[in-house]
């Protein structure tokens, strides 16, 4: 008896893959995110889409919400990500994560128009196109309701990121924009992921000049939430800048490292030479005391500048200054030992000083940044 082949459907036949990914990094956006998959869906009718929420283990319970949507719609993904912050990086991870031939960016806090979002995908299959920016600055763009110091600073900021522009365009701080997907995986380790700037990191990065076209659109006021901007976003700016112009040379974050090992250095002559002044702790005493505030004070620093996209917070932060100190600990035995014995030596303190305190720094950045802010 011959028994006849059955065919077996595949997922391939049954499931259609998303020609467009649009990227959405989050932080505390639970009241948005049902209005940007609403409004998403409105203007991509036609089109094979998903949407992917990447978001950095919000506290208002946005991951919740967008698992909440999809499970009813399996074009909507949510990638929790723990221990790790920033908007660059976000954006990385959401494109690694889809096979979608097109990947677009945009915010969660409604301020990009997502109806450009056709036109740009448009641009990109049929004007040749490697990626398609939504710009404020082409003429029928805008800032909205932006005001004059603010319009002034990202314009600033505009002028200051053509210095590492392999290419020329009007807007390379907008965070809205579409490409091939190819484009970003030529470009991708050689990203730096720091900041807020995923664009400007994309076009310094890319191993050769794009094809870019602008489109216009105006930036429109946020809804609900509150802006991800701080008082930091210059400083990681100015890190993305430096990354990109010497990082080839010096990793930025030894060089930044080292700058505050050397404010450390400022504050540990000044406690010594203050604490120097009480007669009862002796020169080893000031110098232990001018120690543990100079690591401390590095170690925040750190932290706070350093290490901002792995920051440490909570409990987390008291376990990493008690790690700081104990893996230091070696460190600073030799640097206490050693300026005692150059200032019995020769009785000059700032020396005895600068000498203890090399001895601990050499400790501080190659044993700290494999365990204190030891990636999750």
């Amino acid at each position: 008896m011959r028994s006849e082949a059955r065919s077996i459907p595949t997922a391939a036949a049954t499931v259609r893959t998303p020609e467009l990914a649009v990227i959405v990094p989050t932080f505390n956006e639970r009241e948005n995110v049902a209005l940007v998959r609403d409004l998403v869906a409105d203007a991509l009718a036609g089109v094979d889409w998903e949407l992917i929420f990447v978001d950095d283990d919000s506290a208002d319970g946005t991951a919740e919400a967008v698992r909440g949507m999809a499970r009813s719609d399996p074009r909507i993904r949510c990638v929790q990500r723990i221990g790790r912050r920033g908007l660059s990086s976000a954006c990385i991870e959401g494109m690694l994560a889809t096979a979608a031939p097109y990947v677009a960016v945009m915010d969660a806090d409604l301020q990009h128009d997502e109806r450009l979002l056709p036109r740009m995908l448009q641009a990109l299959k049929q004007d040749g196109c490697d990626l398609v920016v939504g710009s404020r600055y082409v003429e029928g763009g805008g800032f909205g309701r932006w005001d004059e110091r603010r319009a002034g600073i990202s314009s600033m900021a505009t002028k200051l990121s053509r210095i590492v522009c392999k290419i020329e365009i009007a807007d390379p701080m907008s965070g809205f924009f579409m490409m091939r997907r190819e484009i970003f995986e030529r470009a991708v380790r050689g990203l730096s992921g720091q900041g807020f700037k995923i664009l400007l990191d994309l076009l310094a990065s890319s191993p050769a000049p794009l094809r870019i076209k602008e489109l216009p659109y105006e930036f429109r006021p946020r809804r609900h939430g509150t802006s991800k901007l701080d008082t930091l976003v210059a400083w990681e700016f100015g890190m993305l800048l430096a990354d990109k112009l010497v990082g080839h040379l010096v990793p930025v974050r030894f060089a930044l490292f080292a700058f505050i090992g050397a404010l450390g250095l400022v504050v540990h002559l000044a406690v010594l030479r203050c604490a120097l002044a009480v007669p009862s702790l002796g020169f080893t005493g000031a110098q232990a005391t001018a120690t543990v505030v100079a690591m401390t004070s590095n170690f925040f620093l750190n932290n706070l500048f350093t290490y901002r996209d792995q920051r440490l917070h909570g409990w987390r932060l008291l376990r990493g200054l008690g790690s700081f100190y104990l893996i230091c600990a070696v460190g600073a035995v030799g640097n206490v030992g050693i300026a005692a014995y150059v200032f019995a030596a020769d009785n000059v303190w700032w020396l005895a000083g600068i000498s203890g305190a090399i001895v601990g720094s050499v400790w501080n950045y190659a044993v700290s940044s494999v365990f204190t802010w030891r990636r999750r």
